[in-house]
């Protein structure tokens, strides 16, 4: 006698469109993370000129080696970083250097704003530097170098300190007010010389300063032997969207001779704040 039996057979559970669009969701998470730590990786070796290794920026990155390891080869096959073989070190690529240009010309920094630099230095005969803010720092964008054999090393694409040079304290004082004000209640007063400025209420009583008199200077607080005076490039409503800056050795110039350069600095900040695009 036969007899009919139902055979059960384990059937997958359907996977729903939520567990789908889920899984898709926690891989491009996953993916935008990588890439978030690969430009952090960029940006800490932006604060290294010398290079770093791996292991250096590993442990700044608060990575895992091998992800580092990782994100560095993809990095270096793209272009965005060189590698040095003889010291194992990285250092950002020529890839970074052109998208920089890009942006620099995009905004105008470069074809507009280089011929008013390169008067102001025939003038001058020393650096004229032109900065704007990149969040507690200040990025040099533009750059003409005097014809004394000297050289001012603050190069295009240069992050420095806020508090210790006169294109930074330019760029504090004449800020908007939200920004000036967690700027001088936040900013790191790290020393780079004797003469920086460390003290909290003392950085608040130069920002005064600045703001009385419309232009900063720095007197070998950020590099020993240099001094400098800058003002600000004024946006539409009053703030400073940018700065100029004079810079001489010490021995060439005194402090007085640069402050008097001051005018010459504010009418060719003027003509670029005409003709600059205002960020």
């Amino acid at each position: 006698m036969s007899v009919n039996q139902d055979t059960a057979v384990p059937v997958a559970p359907p996977t729903s469109s939520a567990a789908v669009k889920g899984a898709k969701a926690g891989k491009d998470d996953a993916r935008t993370d990588m890439v978030g730590k690969a430009l952090g990786l960029l940006v800490l070796l932006g604060d290294e000129p010398r290079g770093a290794s791996a292991a250096d920026l590993s442990r700044r990155a608060e990575l895992p080696f091998s992800t580092t390891y990782r994100l560095l080869g993809s990095l270096t096959r793209d272009g965005f970083v060189d590698y040095e073989p003889d010291g194992r070190r990285y250092h950002l690529g020529l890839r970074v250097f052109q998208l920089g240009q890009r942006v620099s010309n995009h905004h105008g920094f470069a074809g507009t704003a280089l011929p008013i630099l390169r008067r102001v230095t025939e003038e001058t005969g020393e650096a004229t530097i032109l900065s704007v803010r990149d969040g507690v720092h200040h990025l040099t964008v533009n750059k003409v170098d005097g014809p004394q054999t000297f050289r001012v090393t603050s190069d295009p694409g240069h992050l420095g300190a806020l508090h210790t040079t006169s294109v930074g304290k330019a760029l504090v004082a004449f800020a908007d007010d939200a920004s000036r004000t967690e700027l001088l209640e936040s900013l790191e007063l790290e020393p780079l010389t004797q003469f920086s400025i460390t003290d909290r209420e003392a950085f608040r009583a130069e920002i005064d300063l600045v703001r009385r008199r419309g232009f900063a200077t720095m007197d070998e607080e950020n590099e020993l032997g240099m001094r400098a005076v800058a003002v600000p490039v004024f946006n539409a409503q009053g703030q400073a969207f940018a700065s100029l800056a004079t810079a001489v050795p010490v021995f060439r110039m005194s402090m007085d001779a640069l402050e008097a350069l001051v005018p010459l600095l504010q009418s060719a900040a003027a003509e670029l704040a005409a003709r600059l695009p205002q960020q």
